[in-house]
């Protein structure tokens, strides 16, 4: 399998894994939905947690493995408010939880970066 191809399916494990975590532990992600937000927080984790999975199988198909890889780094994009408020709320916890909240938002460019490169990808 060609690295670019095997590449985008390592991202859509990545996005799978996210997106049943987002059905398995969903407390932790509704912690992070912005406030300004409609709705409960609830129905973005269980929403974000779908799209994710709905990305995952589209990097897995050839076929949409392009469009999908598009959309996965919009998507990456369109998340980054949540992460910002997770290093906001996340300030006064213990250095080591903080690291970890602050660390997650440079983490978005080379996740967006990645999706870029999977649309690249053939079979």
């Amino acid at each position: 399998m060609p690295t670019p191809a095997r590449s985008a399916l390592l991202l859509a494990g990545l996005l799978a894994s996210a997106g049943v975590a987002h059905f398995v532990a969903p407390k932790q992600f509704d912690a992070t939905v912005p406030r300004a937000l409609p709705g409960s927080p609830r129905t973005w984790t269980a929403a974000s947690g779908a799209v994710e999975l709905a990305l995952a199988a589209g990097l897995v198909v050839p076929a949409t493995r392009r469009a999908s890889a598009h959309a996965t780094a919009l998507f990456f994009a369109g998340v980054f408010p949540a992460n910002v408020k997770m290093a906001y709320d996340w300030r006064h916890r213990p250095a080591p939880a903080r690291a970890l909240a602050y660390a997650r938002l440079p983490l978005q460019v080379p996740l967006i970066l990645w999706a870029r490169r999977a649309a690249r990808a053939e079979g």
